[in-house]
């Protein structure tokens, strides 16, 4: 059998479940084709070394369906098309709890409610809910930790279920924590760093980030602390996305992101993002 009629069979066999990966994402039958499309082309560039190309493939549409959400994100469009009984469904064996029976009970309804996420909340909760895509891949696709990317698909989830996303006493505790650490970051405070710190908090910056200066992963608090003590005096508490963090200004410009995530009364993971492109899809608000 040659190269290209192997990598033909693994690509068409995979190829009702990408385009139902891929319409979930996108809630259009046409961008849905066009993200499969592309993945198939990267594909053929990629050939040989792939030794997963199910889980590759699922990778790939999902950076392509992230690139295409942000981009629609920028130009505010909305592209919902179809009818409910359009739309395919993921295997309704893969669930047996609670989240998984929301997740099945899609249609147009619960495409109108997605469009309402962050893209990045989108992915995770459709790879993982839908498709059962693992948190530490789902992490890898945007970025971010595989418990950011956790925290990812739970918000995303509650807005879907209509639940709110921030209880109010909740949300007060998790900005008072972010607040916290901004104050002790500035004031070169190390023991009121470590203090909102887990003492196994992992840290985790893109390549644009790291090209700025910053370390690419860090793990442990005294680590984190270290590499904060003094800092952030150009950053202000915002809600970056709906979720806490710290927005970078450098010569009157977000330069960066920094997403914290907050358990009890610690933060346990914190994600630097610095690509120009996901800033500019970002939604943030200054607290």
């Amino acid at each position: 059998m040659s190269e290209k009629k192997f990598w033909t069979e693994r690509f068409e066999a995979e190829r009702g479940r990408l385009r139902t990966v891929a319409f979930r994402m996108l809630g259009s039958h046409a961008e849905a084709e066009d993200a499969v499309q592309e993945a198939w082309l990267r594909l053929e560039r990629a050939g040989d070394g792939i030794e997963n190309p199910a889980g590759w493939l699922t990778t790939v549409v999902g950076r392509i369906c992230l690139d295409m959400l942000r981009a629609r994100t920028k130009r505010r469009e909305d592209p919902i098309d179809g009818d409910e009984g359009e739309v395919q469904h993921a295997d309704p064996a893969a669930g047996a709890d609670e989240q998984a029976a929301l997740a099945d009970s899609v249609g147009l309804a619960l495409l109108v409610v997605l469009e309402r996420l962050a893209p990045v909340e989108r992915l995770a909760f459709v790879l993982h809910d839908m498709f059962d895509v693992p948190f530490e891949e789902i992490g890898r696709i945007v970025d971010r930790s595989p418990v950011a990317a956790r925290q990812l698909a739970s918000r995303a989830r509650r807005r879907v279920q209509g639940l709110p996303e921030t209880p109010s006493a909740d949300y007060d505790r998790r900005k008072n924590v972010v607040a916290a650490f901004l104050a002790a970051s500035r004031d070169g405070d190390f023991s009121g760093l470590l203090a909102v710190l887990d003492p196994e908090v992992v840290f985790h910056a893109d390549a644009d980030a790291v090209r700025l200066g910053s370390l690419a992963e860090m793990h442990g608090a005294q680590a984190v602390a270290t590499n904060f003590k003094g800092k952030a005096t150009a950053a202000k508490l915002a809600l970056i996305d709906g979720q806490l963090g710290l927005a970078v200004i450098l010569g009157g410009q977000l330069k960066v992101v920094v997403l914290m995530e907050v358990e009890g009364d610690q933060i346990i993971a914190i994600d630097s993002i610095a690509d120009p492109a996901r800033i500019a899809a970002c939604e943030v608000e200054y607290l």
